[in-house]
């Protein structure tokens, strides 16, 4: 194995253990007629199945990670969680504080 893929695999290992997985699952949607039963009707028919994609509510944001600001597809659970550290922003016209 080539160290080129060698780093290749610890950086993707590094990415997945802090936001997981993002990649799409595929699961099903279902296509039903009829009124249910608990409503008075007959029961529901499933008229067709087809395949989708359940895809992460990801944002693209600025991340401290080792010291460095990268950016980084995060999911947004993750930055409502705080489990995120964003970079401090700095006011690039402030006066510094006099102590």
């Amino acid at each position: 194995m080539s160290t080129l893929k060698k780093n290749k695999r610890i950086k993707r290992k590094k990415q997945l253990d802090l936001y997981g997985d993002l990649k799409p699952v595929v699961g099903n949607s279902v296509t039903q007629r009829g009124k249910p039963k608990y409503l008075g009707g007959n029961g529901r028919q499933t008229t067709g199945v087809s395949k989708r994609k359940f895809k992460r509510n990801l944002k693209r944001i600025r991340v401290v990670e080792n010291g460095a600001t990268v950016r980084r597809n995060v999911p947004v659970s993750m930055i409502r969680s705080g489990l995120i550290e964003k970079p401090q922003v700095v006011d690039p016209f402030a006066l510094p504080d006099e102590n």
